[in-house]
This record gives C-alpha cells, structure tokens and sequence, in this order.
C-alpha cells in the first residue's frame, strides 16, 4: 500500500500520465478531424452521384388492345395512373394503370365529326391537344383532362375531354381535301393557328382569334387565312409553334421558316438546307420550348437547328448532329426538358439530350416494331404500341443535361449566337432551358482570390517582416494582438461596408485612388529619406520606433489631400466623369461593386492571417543566427534577406497558402461586394460571383433532389477539392523549404 501510494505521489508518474493523455488525446482528436473530412468527402459525393447516373427504362404494364382501328396517338397523366389512346375512327379510350383494374378501359369518348377523318396530328407535347380535319373541312381539337377529386378520403381521378375552340369545331376554307397540317391553340391568350396544304398543293396559314360575343357570352373564333409565299407543290412537313409565331415547311430537304405573328404579313425569315441532296428527311418534331427543330434523315442522322444571329442576319443553322446507326422514322420531344425520343425503322430506341448534345440511351426495350409511343409529362414513363399491345414503361432519368461537358465545355444554347460558358439556373419563362456551367462561377473564385492576394500579401508580408525584426519589442506587443484582432472582425460587416460605403467611394473618387497608389510608395521612401538624414542629435532625442508611428499621419494626410482633390482629377483629366470616360472613351465596361471593390475589401480580411502566422515564422528565427550573421560583418538588411528570411521561408509560405484557403472559401465578402455576375472578365471592373457566393444565393431557393441543388453540391465539392489541393502544395513546399534551410 506505501509504495502504490508514493508511486502515485511520484511527479514523474504524474507527469508520464499526464504525457500520455495528452499524445492520444492529441491523436484522437487529429483522427477525429480527419474522420470528419471523409464524411463530408463521402457525404458530398453521395448527393452528386445521381447526377451522372444513366437512363432505366423498366417494363411496367401490358394492355391488349384487339379492336382493328388504327392507334393514331397515345398518351400519359401527371402521375401515370391513368393513359388514353385516339383511334382512326375518332375515339378517345381511357385506360387504367394502377390497382386491381391496371389495364382495363374505364371510359370512351366519341368525337363528333361531320363526315370521315382525312388528316390527325397532335400539337406541341406540353399543349396536349389533339385535331381531327375532315372531309368537308371540319377542324375539331380535342384536349384529354383528368379532374381531380376525392371520395372516402382517397383521391380519385376522372377522365374528360375538353374541346379548345368548340365541340363541333370549325369549317376551314379550303378548296379541296387537307392532307397535311399543324396547329396550334393556346387558350389563355385566347388565339390559335393552322397552317396547312390541301390536295392541290396550296399551303395555307389561318390564324383564330376568339372573340366573346357581349349578348350570348359565346366564344366565337375569327378566322384569318393567308396564303404562304415561296413555297409551292407538295412537302414533307408542316409544323407550327404553340405561339403561333412561326411556321416550319420542310420540302424536298429544305427547310421554311415563316414569320406568322402578323397573319396579314406572312414573310419568309430562313431557308435552309437541312440534309444533303438526294437524302430524304424521314422525321422532323420542335424541341421544348419551340426554339429548335429536330431533323432526322435517311444517312442515319439526327441533327437539331435553331435560330443564330450572325453575319448575314438571324437565320436558322445547324447547331449539332446526333449520328446514330439506324434510320430513324419519329422523334418524339419531351414536355419541357431538351430530350427527346427516336425511333428506328427496326424498333430501336434512343433517348438524347440535345444541349449537351448526350446519347442517354440506345436499345430495344420491346420486341418488333414501335408503331406509336408517348411520354409522359414528367418524362418518368413512356407508353408504346407494339403490333397489338401498348405497354408501358417506368422511366428513371432525372438528371439529362448534367454531363461533363456541359459542366466544363462551351455549349451553344438557343438563342446565342456561339458556344460560351453559361451559369444561369433559373428564369421567369416556362421554356427556360437552365445553364449549369461551373467555368465562370470557378473562374470567379480564381479572379476574386487573385486579386484579394494582389493587395493582401505585399502589405501583410512587409509588415510582419518589420514587426517581427526591425520593430522595438514595446511597440510590437501593441501591433501584434491589433492586427490580430482584426481577424475576429465577421466577414459581413467588411461585406457590408464594401458594398454600400467603399464602392461608391471609389466609384467617385477613382482617379484620387489611381493617384493615391502612385504617390503612396514615393512618399513613403521621401519621410524613410528624410528621416535616415535627420542629425543624430535630433534621432537620439526622438523614442525608439517613431519612425513607423510617424508615417500614420502622413498616409491619413496624402488619403485627405488625394480625396480633397479628386473633383478637380475628374474635371480636368476625365471631363467630370471617370466612369464615364471608362465606359465611353475606352470601351470598358465598368460595375460599381467590381473585383477592384473585392480585393481591397477582401484583402483586408486575409491580412490578419498572412500577417499572424509570417510573423511567428520570422520572430521565430533563433536569435543566433542573426546575431551570429551581424557579428560576421553583415548589415541587418543582408542578414534578414540570407538568413532570416530563408530560414523562415516555410511558416512565411505557409502563411501565404493559409491566406489564399481563407481567400478562395470566403463568402459574404464577395456576396455583398459584387456584382454577383457569372462573368468570364480579368477586368478589375468588372464584377464576378465564386462558388461560396453561388452556393449561399442559389442554395435557398432550390428544390431538395433537383439537379440545381445536386450541381450546387458539386460546387460544393469542387470548392472543397481546390482547399485540399491548395493545402497539399502549402504542406509539400513547405516540407521542402524546411529540408532545405533546417541547417542554417
């Protein structure tokens, strides 16, 4: 009992206990770090994956259909519970897809015709509309509706059929039989359009404006017809936009396109080859959003062609192909995204995005040929016609336009007029095709880094350098915990002041800043000048280290007196205005909150922690050295730049490394202080927005699964890779400095 207790009471027990909790504790609490960086590696990994992940395309549901009318269109509700097929003999069967009935018919409709159908299309997909043309010129639309309703607490759906512009439809005027034709009904505005051709060839555009007839409370539908210029004798395609802006003819391998916003002023506005001579087109569909059209030919090619404003005016062009090893005979877009279906002459499938010009999918998913398929409005089912089955399929493909190069490549979007790197997620218009490029939002970090480094290192680098070695220790106590203060200081109150105070102020007084910046340096050296001459009565006379205490009023004096001057900088020099003479006189576009507004504000949060940890490495140098250095006959200036600086080379760049992690992860800075644009721009103008900055606007406002949110968790993941690398190069050069200058 004596010697467990003395052992006990022994201080070197104590201490090889206490020795050892520290070294596993330490230990655990490293292993613990680490352990939370995988989790996040793994965690962000987890989110992105799907993203990347390919097209399932699962068998569903067989229906047997045994009447001998020919499928003339299928389709799927919201949530595909429920399908409907048209049929020659102008039927609408409704079919059910879940429960104990999956598969059965649960009503029809018959549509009115006044005599024989002679021609059927369906719209654009996202109008669900659907159009018999008779014998005696009857138009009749038909629109499948589902309404929604609940019955002992389950919810029930009810098929209907709603007619756009009347049940008995309209008589179109026309001189002989229509054969071919497209339309249109857009009911919210309240007009619509047909454009067709008639068996002698004629091509005629009708536009319909309803009317409310003010003592019956009917719609009527006036009908305004003109015929198309240019274009004679028969052709392959007709196809109209849900706007009833524009006119698609496809003839003999050229493709007509019309301007039909004005029916009195129909005009040509492109023609263009769209497959080479002696090639026939073999199908042709609008893309979403009926900005491009898609053409398939008989080479085995599908290419997709919009409108570019270039050289020779706006006009349509071929954009990219999709080659494929078949011949294709239908296309099939989706609602809203830029995917669409094919299929080929021996019932092959392939589904592609066009954006970012991917194949998703290529295969046979049923066996024969696919007379008739649909997709569903959310592109999560397809249903098909095989001989006489229509099956249905359950479609996993959420994530379409996220490919490698649509996240680091130019793609060329509709409406440009090239390729560019694009970061636009969200807009008003429902045909909005979302931009996920991570090029600018990258580049944006890189460029606000880079200039927030620009000021930040000269001035923390020289001041830790004079504080840790020229400094007096009296004043460096009093330097040193200030500037380090400055570190706890939040990021939104520099954010804040950056925005809303420096950024006008420079944006008034710039021409006084580009003169401060000038005479800063030279009026340093003039008082280093003047006080280095002063007579040794007067320097032993003054405190040790007023020599940088005095330079504190003359830089506030020069600031004062560059201000004070700069409305007269601007009258003299700019003709009163900077900005403008920038924008005007030079071409350069100029933003108030821009990366001149960012460094500076930004440099001054990065400051601290260059300055605290360069300075630590420099006062750090053994005193040694120096003094060993000094009394061999160097000056202090050959010992700091031989001896001081090189054995302190690995914390000063670690120091610089650290600074440049907090630079390329900070956020509120560059979120108040910029512009927030996704610009592709060195200007020190122009304004940028960095992945924290996108990440803390765009996060809030995403949709949980989304392929916005998953792309912002990819910058997410991006930012992360570009910390570790930056901190693997700091700690391998850092290494490799210190093997180096250890034996000083």
């Amino acid at each position: 009992m004596y010697q467990a207790s003395n052992q006990t009471n022994n201080p070197n027990f104590i201490r090889n206990v206490k020795d050892k909790v520290a070294k596993y504790g330490v230990t655990a609490g490293g292993v613990m770090v680490l352990v939370a960086l995988l989790l996040i590696f793994f965690y962000l990994l987890y989110v992105v994956q799907p993203i990347f992940d390919g097209v399932s395309i699962k068998h569903k549901l067989d229906i047997s259909v045994e009447q001998p009318n020919k499928t003339l269109a299928l389709g799927l509700d919201d949530h595909v519970e429920t399908a409907y097929r048209f049929t020659d003999d102008a039927q609408l069967t409704y079919f059910q897809l879940k429960g104990a009935n999956a598969g059965q018919p649960i009503s029809q409709f018959q549509i009115k015709l006044d005599a024989p159908a002679v021609a059927f299309t369906p719209s654009m997909a996202h109008l669900n509309q659907y159009a018999f043309i008779t014998q005696k010129h009857q138009l009749v639309v038909a629109s499948p509706k589902f309404e929604l309703g609940f019955a002992n607490n389950e919810r029930q759906i009810t098929p209907q059929v709603s007619y756009p512009l009347t049940p008995s439809g309209l008589s179109l005027s026309s001189n002989s039989i229509i054969e071919k034709f497209a339309f249109a009904i857009d009911s919210a505005d309240q007009k619509g359009g047909v454009l067709y051709q008639n068996s002698q060839g004629e091509i005629n555009f009708v536009r319909l404006d309803a009317e409310v007839n003010w003592m019956t409370d009917e719609t009527q539908w006036i009908q305004s017809q003109t015929k198309l210029p240019v274009v004679a004798g028969q052709v392959d395609y007709l196809l109209l936009t849900a706007d009833v802006s524009r006119a698609f003819v496809i003839q003999q391998g050229q493709l007509f396109v019309f301007n039909t916003r004005n029916p009195d002023d129909v005009s040509l506005v492109s023609k263009s080859q769209v497959v080479d001579y002696g090639t026939e087109v073999t199908a042709a569909a609008l893309l979403g959003g009926a900005n491009s059209i898609l053409i398939a030919d008989d080479s085995a090619n599908v290419s997709q062609w919009f409108e570019v404003n270039g050289e020779k005016g706006r006009r349509f062009e071929k954009i990219r192909s999709f080659d494929t090893e078949q011949v294709h005979t239908e296309i099939y877009p989706e609602y809203f995204r830029r995917s669409f279906v094919s299929i080929a002459k021996n019932g092959e499938l392939e589904v592609f995005y066009t954006t970012s010009q991917a194949e998703l999918f290529t295969g046979h998913i049923t066996q024969g040929k696919i007379d008739t398929l649909a997709i569903a409005p959310r592109a999560d089912a397809y249903i098909l016609q095989s001989n006489k089955t229509l099956q249905v399929f359950n479609v996993q493909n959420e994530h379409p336009e996220v490919t490698w190069s649509a996240l680091w490549q130019e793609v060329w979007y509709e409406g440009y007029s090239e390729p560019d790197y694009v970061w636009q997620s969200t807009s008003a218009s429902d045909d909005f095709e979302s931009k996920f490029s991570l090029v600018p939002i990258t580049f944006g970090t890189i460029k606000a880094a880079f200039y927030a480094m620009l000021f930040s290192v000269p001035i923390a680098l020289s001041a830790a350098i004079y504080t840790a070695y020229f400094m007096p220790a009296k004043i460096r106590t009093l330097v040193k915990p200030t500037v380090e203060i400055m570190e706890a200081l939040p990021t939104v109150i520099l954010g804040f002041l950056a925005g809303l105070w420096l950024a006008p102020l420079i944006e008034t007084h710039l021409a006084a800043l580009l003169v401060l910046v000038i005479l800063l340096p030279l009026c340093i050296l003039a008082v280093a000048f003047a006080w280095h001459n002063l007579p040794k009565a007067c320097l032993s006379k003054l405190p040790v280290g007023w020599d940088s205490i005095i330079l504190i009023p003359v830089i506030i004096l020069l600031a004062w007196g560059c201000l004070a001057i700069s409305p007269w900088l601007n009258d003299v020099f700019f003709d009163g205005d900077v900005r403008l003479f920038i924008t005007d006189d030079l071409g350069i576009s100029f933003d108030q909150r821009n990366s001149l507004v960012v460094g500076i504000a930004m440099g001054f949060a990065v400051i601290p922690t260059i300055f605290s940890i360069a300075e630590d490495a420099v006062f750090s140098v053994p005193k040694h050295l120096s003094q060993g250095s000094l009394a061999l006959g160097a000056s202090q200036w050959q010992t700091l730049v031989r001896v001081v600086l090189l054995t302190a080379s690995p914390g000063i760049f670690s120091a610089v490394m650290m600074g440049l992690g907090r630079a390329v992860g900070e956020t509120m800075i560059v979120l108040m202080a910029t512009g927030n644009t996704p610009i592709m721009d060195w200007s020190i103008f122009q304004g940028m927005r960095t992945l924290s900055a996108n990440i803390a606007v765009e996060m809030p406002e995403s949709e949980v699964g989304s392929t916005h949110y998953r792309i912002l968790f990819l910058a997410a993941f991006v930012l992360f890779i570009f910390t570790f690398i930056f901190n693997t190069i700091a700690e391998f050069v850092r290494q490799r400095l210190r093997d180096k200058y250890s034996s000083l």
